[in-house]
């Protein structure tokens, strides 16, 4: 009985061995990504855009030094293979100032932009920035929801301030640390809840 037990066990671990490399030969037949590098924040939503209307979708963002191109904001898109008709617009929103954030991802959220990813990057020109990608469906217009940014140099207040945005069912979808234009190094979080 036991030695039946084990042999049956023995095909089952063997089978989903064989189903998980399977499923991962055609994952990995199925997915195309673009890459994107880039400098300059200001050219980074041009280029999801035009990779976008060839059917791929924001997948991940970061900012950081590169081996070779130094300092960059670095956009991994992604779509299934073969497919060529894309819907989906970007926004990319850079500053240094929390307040100026918030208020530009309001005015993003009225056009029908929604928050995808955010990261820190060094600019050329404008030192740190926190940079925040939202997206849509072309031509989709109106808010669906309201962003609230939180921006603290202790992390010992972020507890309460979070607690505080809760329970105005605003729920977390982002966090980085970056250096903030007044705040120096501040832990910045973003949070979002739908609108009535």
């Amino acid at each position: 009985m036991k030695d039946r037990f084990c042999s049956q066990l023995t095909m089952i671990v063997v089978g989903l061995f064989v189903v998980s490399a399977v499923y991962c030969q055609e994952s990995a037949g199925l997915i195309e990504y673009r890459v994107l590098a880039t400098k300059k924040t200001s050219t980074m939503q041009d280029e999801m855009n035009e990779v976008a209307a060839a059917g791929f979708r924001f997948a991940a963002v970061m900012g950081g030094e590169t081996a070779f191109g130094g300092t960059e904001a670095v956009v991994v898109m992604s779509r299934k293979a073969g497919s060529q008709n894309g819907n989906l617009e970007y926004r990319l929103l850079a500053t240094n100032k929390t307040s100026t954030m918030q208020k530009e991802m309001q005015e993003a959220a009225g056009a029908g932009f929604e928050y995808k990813g955010q990261t820190v990057f060094s600019s050329a020109f404008g030192g740190e920035e926190v940079c925040v990608i939202m997206e849509r469906v072309a031509g989709q217009t109106g808010a669906r929801f309201e962003y609230k940014l939180l921006g603290t140099s202790k992390t010992s207040t972020l507890q309460k301030e979070l607690a505080g945005v809760g329970e105005q069912g605003y729920g977390l979808v982002g966090m980085t640390v970056g250096q903030t234009a007044f705040g120096g190094n501040e832990v910045i979080a973003i949070l979002c809840r739908a609108r009535d």
